[in-house]
């Protein structure tokens, strides 16, 4: 089987559907039976037109060339050419699946990983295998050792003990206390609020709030994690972060 491929750095307009292509799907195998095969890497990029053009070429030359489209979001394939493939979907990837490759890796490497440091990777990954190796080799290179700490602090993440001080300044000091605090620990660690946001999230569905008051601070955070992907002052949404909690802790205190 002879490959053709195009990735997303290439031009991928109607131009190439209707060039290299083309002349690749249109000569016919001599001597090797088998399909030639085409694979179009990240295809949600290609254009409009390339993709009209594309689908006449796959239904003309299906005798003897196969086409693989590899793309990110499905919506972008015009449904012509979706309505001429067999969809494969791939989720991300399970614990049980990435330890195993990445011990093998780490053995293969010769690097020094603790049982935290791998659980720490696994969970920074969320499934995607690449990411994982890229965190496992910078934090290799930058601290020769892999710990859960090394992990965090190479990828920019709170520290899980962190997360625990601003949740505890946040619900027990005063509000100015509390600012300061975080302010400090932000500026200290090089923390993102984004990244401070997405873990408090996940301690909000843990804890045991009454389901009025939760829903109250779900909205809040939620209007917070707008406001900051919109680009405004963190500053501003810190205060507003606290204020919310604040406003919870409050609200059980009332109701208890």
């Amino acid at each position: 089987t002879l490959p053709f491929q195009l990735n997303a750095s290439d031009d991928r307009g109607i131009d190439i559907v209707r060039g290299p292509i083309l002349s690749f799907a249109s000569t016919r195998t001599i001597f090797k039976k088998g399909f030639k095969l085409v694979i179009l890497d990240e295809a949600d990029a290609m254009t409009q037109d390339a993709q009209n053009a594309l689908r006449r070429v796959i239904e003309k030359f299906t005798e003897n060339t196969r086409f693989c489209l590899i793309c990110n979001y499905l919506s972008k394939i015009i449904p012509a050419l979706q309505s001429r493939c067999t969809r494969f979907r791939f989720g991300p990837l399970t614990p049980e699946l990435m330890v195993p490759r990445l011990q093998h890796v780490i053995q293969q490497e010769g690097v020094d990983v603790t049982e935290d440091g791998m659980k720490a990777l696994v969970t920074l990954s969320s499934g995607d295998m690449r990411r994982a190796l890229n965190i496992l080799q910078s934090t290799s290179m930058a601290f020769g050792k892999v710990t859960e700490e090394n992990v965090y602090t190479c990828t920019g993440h709170p520290l899980k003990s962190d997360i625990a001080n601003i949740l505890d300044w946040m619900l027990n000091q005063d509000f100015s206390t509390a600012y300061r605090k975080i302010m400090e620990l932000k500026t200290l660690k090089g923390l993102a609020l984004q990244d401070i946001l997405t873990e408090i999230h996940l301690f909000v569905h843990r804890v045991d709030f009454p389901p009025s008051i939760r829903i109250q601070l779900l909205i809040k955070l939620a209007d917070i994690e707008y406001r900051l992907a919109a680009g405004t002052s963190e500053k501003i949404q810190l205060s507003s972060l606290i204020a919310a909690f604040q406003v919870t802790r409050d609200l059980v205190v009332a109701e208890a």
